[in-house]
């Protein structure tokens, strides 16, 4: 039950990573003027986007320097995040072995 638990947290954690490497890019694609922004359906996911992603970034951009336009806190959140994967893959290891 628990192994299945830990496998299901981590399919999660694995998903936001891919939200934030999505959102990542699409801000790039955005800088860039390939992704118009005056679209009604484009403008909704981005906001979606950011009201998912923002909470996670917020306590890391305390702690983080300015660095100018560069926002560094999506690589330390999913640096973050590999290491709670680590973790739970390792207590799920151990719950197997029980």
């Amino acid at each position: 039950m628990l192994y299945a638990l830990i496998g299901v947290l981590i399919l999660l954690i694995q998903i936001f990573i891919w939200v934030i490497i999505g959102q990542a890019i699409l801000s790039w694609l955005i800088a860039f003027n390939v992704i118009n922004t005056q679209s009604d359906g484009v403008r909704q996911f981005l906001y979606w986007l950011d009201r998912v992603t923002e909470p996670v970034y917020r306590p890391i951009r305390r702690f983080m320097p300015d660095f100018g336009g560069i926002d560094f806190s999506p690589i330390v959140v999913i640096l973050l995040m590999y290491l709670v994967i680590g973790l739970l893959q390792r207590l799920q290891l151990q719950t197997l072995a029980y």
